[in-house]
C-alpha cells in the first residue's frame, strides 16, 4: 500500500491515525453517528425535565407533593422518588430486551421501535390526570429509553473506524446533555413564562418531538455492516461499509476490515455453534475473561459512577443548589440550565479533544478527581456551615456568603468531572470489550444494572438528604458518602481500569490475555507499542495479500489498522 498523507484531522489524533485513507473521515458517517448518537438525548430530556416537573407548583398540587397536614416530609420524598425513578426501573426492562431486539430486527429496525415507545409514553404523561397514568407514562418512555442505552452505543462502535471511536460514542455521552440542556432551559424559560399544567407540559412535549426527528431521519440511516456479516449478507455488509468508509469495495483497507471482521465471527461461530440464551450466558459468567470484563469492568463501572453523586445532582439539581443558598424556583432553574451548558460542553470537549487524544483511562481519572475534589469542598462546607441550606436563615456572614458561591462552583466543576469521565466512558466500553456475538447481550445486562443503580439513587438520595431526626443522613453526610465513592473509584481506575482506545475491535482480545491484576497497566503498554508500530510504518502484525482475485489471509488476523499489500 502506498503512503497515505495525513490531513490535519488524521495528525489531530496521534499515531493511531497514521496510515488510514482520509475518506474513511466522511460525512455518510457522520451522519450515521449523528443519527444514533442524538438517542442520548432520551435520558437527558428526562433527567433535566423531571427537575423542572417536580419544582412546578402545578404538578406538585395535581400529584400530592406537597409537605402538609396530610402528607409528611417522608411521603413527599417517597413519591416523588417513585415518580422519577419509574423511568430507570422500567429502563431495565428495555435494556434487557434490546438485545433481541438489536440482534434480530438490527440496529436501525430496533431505533425506529424504541421511538414509538418512547414517543407513546411522552403523550401518556403530558396528559395524565392521575398518578396512575402518570406512572403509565413513565413506564413506557422508560421501556424506549432503556434500549437507547444498548442500541446506539452498539451501531456507534461497529460503524466507528477504530481511530475516531471514542469521538463517535461520544457524540451518544454528549447528546445526554444536550438533551439535559435543552430540558433545563425549557424549564427555565416555562417557569418564567407559563402557569398551571402547561408550565411543565411544554418542556416534557420537547421529547416526543425529538423521537420523532430521530424517527424520520432514521430513514437515512446505514446498517452495521458487523450485523450484516453476523446475518450472513455478506455482499450487503459490503456494500453498506463501503459506503461509511467511503471507499470502493476493492479498495485494499476495505478489503482488509472486511476479512478480519469476518475472520473474528467465523471464529466465534464455531465456538458458540448450537450454544442457546443460556450457553451464551454462561459464556459470559463462565469464562474467566469475560467474567472480569462483566464484572471488573462493565458492572463496577455503573456501580462506582451511578453513587458517585453526580447523576443525583442532575435530577434534582435545584435541590442541591438550594442546599448552597441559592432559594427560589426560577433562581433555582436558572442556576440548573447553566449547569446543563456546563455538562454538554465538557462532555464534547472530551469527545473531540481528549478521549481519543490521551485515552479513555486518563480521561476518567482526571474526571473523577475533579468530582472528588469538587464533593470534598462542598461536603466540608455543609458541614462546617449547615445553616445555609435553611431559606428561613438570611443573615449569613460574608465568609459563609464567599464559600456558598464557591460551593456553587463545584457543583459546576462536579458536572464537568462527571460529564469528562465516567459519563464518558460507561456507554464506550460496554461496547468495546465484549466480542460481537456477546456484545448485545453484554450491553443489555450492564444497562440494565446501570438504570437499578439510577433508580436506586433517586430513590434513596430525597430519603438521604433528610435530617437524620427524619430518616435520613443529612446534606453533609449525604456529600461525605460520594466523596468515599469517589476515592475508591480512583483506586480502581489506577489498578483495574484497560486502556482500550487504539485497539480495533477484534484486537480487544489481546487486552485480556493478563492476569486480571495486570490489565490495567499492562494495556496501557501495548496500545503505546502498537501506535509506535504504527507511526513507524511496521507492519508486523498482519499480512494481507490478494491472489488470483481472492483475498487471502497470511497470518491468524487481517487488521483494518496494519496491512500490506504484495
Amino acid at each position: 500500500m502506498a503512503d497515505v498523507k495525513p490531513g490535519p484531522f488524521q495528525r489531530s489524533l496521534g499515531a493511531s491515525a497514521i496510515g488510514t485513507p482520509p475518506q474513511i473521515f466522511n460525512s455518510v458517517l457522520f451522519l450515521g453517528t449523528t443519527i444514533f448518537g442524538i438517542l442520548g438525548a432520551a435520558r437527558g430530556f428526562d433527567e433535566g425535565n423531571i427537575s423542572g416537573m417536580l419544582a412546578s407548583p402545578a404538578f406538585q398540587a395535581l400529584f400530592g407533593l406537597k409537605k402538609d397536614a396530610t402528607h409528611t416530609a417522608q411521603q413527599v420524598a417517597d413519591v416523588k422518588g417513585n415518580i422519577s425513578g419509574m423511568v430507570q426501573i422500567c429502563s431495565i426492562g428495555g435494556a434487557l430486551i434490546a438485545f433481541t431486539i438489536t440482534d434480530r430486527i438490527g440496529r436501525v429496525w430496533a431505533l425506529r421501535q424504541l421511538c414509538v415507545l418512547w414517543i407513546g409514553g411522552v403523550l401518556l404523561q403530558i396528559f395524565a390526570q392521575n398518578i396512575g397514568m402518570l406512572y403509565a407514562g413513565r413506564a413506557l418512555a422508560g421501556l424506549g429509553i432503556g434500549q437507547t442505552t444498548v442500541v446506539g452505543p452498539t451501531y456507534l462502535v461497529e460503524v466507528a473506524p477504530r481511530q475516531i471511536r471514542g469521538l463517535c460514542s461520544g457524540i451518544f455521552s454528549g447528546s445526554v446533555y444536550l438533551g439535559i440542556m435543552l430540558a433545563y432551559f425549557a424549564n427555565y424559560g416555562s417557569a418564567l413564562h407559563q402557569v398551571g399544567r402547561i408550565r411543565w407540559q411544554i418542556p416534557i412535549s420537547l421529547q416526543a418531538a425529538f423521537a420523532g426527528m430521530a424517527l424520520v431521519l432514521s430513514i437515512f440511516a446505514i446498517e452495521s455492516p458487523r450485523f450484516l456479516i453476523m446475518k450472513g449478507k455478506h455482499e450487503q455488509a459490503a456494500k453498506n461499509l463501503s459506503k461509511l468508509r467511503g471507499l470502493p469495495i476493492e479498495h485494499e483497507y476495505m478489503q482488509s476490515e472486511l476479512v478480519t471482521v469476518t475472520d473474528a465471527l467465523e471464529k466465534e461461530r464455531a465456538i458458540m455453534s448450537g450454544r442457546t440464551l443460556t450457553g451464551r450466558i454462561f459464556e459470559i459468567v463462565g469464562t474467566h475473561s469475560n467474567r472480569f470484563r462483566l464484572f471488573g469492568i462493565g458492572i463496577m463501572i455503573q456501580l462506582l459512577g451511578q453513587w458517585s453523586g453526580a447523576n443525583s445532582i442532575t435530577v434534582y439539581a435545584p435541590e442541591y443548589f438550594s442546599l448552597l443558598g441559592i432559594h427560589g424556583t426560577e433562581t433555582g432553574l436558572l442556576a440548573t440550565a447553566v449547569f446543563g451548558v456546563v455538562k454538554l460542553l465538557s462532555s464534547l470537549s472530551c469527545a473531540f479533544f481528549l478521549i481519543d487524544r490521551i485515552g479513555r483511562k486518563r480521561s476518567l481519572y482526571i474526571g473523577v478527581g475533579l468530582q472528588a475534589i469538587s464533593m470534598l469542598y462542598i461536603a466540608a462546607f455543609l458541614t462546617a456551615a449547615p445553616e445555609i441550606s435553611s431559606p428561613e436563615v438570611t443573615n449569613h456572614s460574608a465568609a459563609v456568603r464567599h464559600a456558598s458561591v464557591f460551593g456553587i462552583m463545584m457543583i459546576y466543576v462536579n458536572g464537568f468531572g462527571w460529564a469528562m469521565g465516567y459519563n464518558s466512558i460507561q456507554y464506550l466500553i460496554n461496547s468495546e470489550i465484549f466480542p460481537l456475538h456477546l456484545r448485545s447481550l453484554s450491553a443489555s445486562i450492564i444497562m440494565a444494572v446501570h438504570f437499578a443503580n439510577q433508580y436506586g439513587n433517586s430513590k434513596s438520595v430525597p430519603t438521604m438528604l433528610l435530617p437524620r431526626s427524619e430518616g435520613g443522613i443529612g446534606p453533609a453526610g449525604t456529600m461525605w458518602f460520594f466523596v468515599v465513592i469517589c476515592a475508591l473509584g480512583l483506586i480502581y481506575i489506577f489498578f483495574f481500569l484497560p486502556e482500550t482506545g487504539g485497539y480495533t475491535l477484534e484486537e480487544m482480545e489481546d487486552i485480556f490475555n493478563f492476569p486480571w491484576w495486570q490489565i490495567g497497566r499492562r494495556s496501557i503498554s501495548l496500545r503505546r507499542s502498537g501506535d509506535s508500530r504504527r507511526s513507524s510504518g511496521g507492519e508486523e502484525s498482519v499480512d494481507c495479500e490478494k491472489s488470483g482475485g481472492q483475498h487471502i489471509e497470511t497470518k491468524s488476523t487481517c487488521s483494518n489498522d496494519a496491512y500490506v499489500t504484495k
